[in-house]
């Protein structure tokens, strides 16, 4: 079985032929617009497409359509936690300052 555990694992699998393929044919299903912005009665244009159960802990799911779903960029990062609220909340970061001096 495959494994998504390190960045070189899963830039391998995003640069995949099947993954690509695969890409599309969500892309293609979802009409090109972002899932969660639909659920909320709005419209956003799509671009990323995203693991709903992620492939580090579900591997076998990677290639599934079912597991796929179209999202914009800020839907995207909200499903990932990387908003700007959570910038340097990580054990080790420094919290974000607007004042830098």
């Amino acid at each position: 079985m495959t494994e998504y555990k390190t960045r070189q694992q899963k830039q391998r699998f995003y640069k995949s032929g099947p993954w690509r393929k695969l890409r599309l044919v969500a892309l293609e299903r979802d009409n090109y617009e972002c899932q969660q912005c639909k659920k909320k009665g709005k419209f956003s244009k799509g671009q990323n497409v995203h693991h709903i159960k992620e492939i580090y802990h579900h591997s076998k799911l990677a290639l599934e359509l079912d597991n796929l779903e179209t999202l914009c960029i800020n839907c995207h990062n909200e499903e990932h936690k990387r908003t700007f609220n959570n910038i340097g909340t990580k054990k080790g970061r420094k919290v974000w300052r607007d004042e830098r001096w």
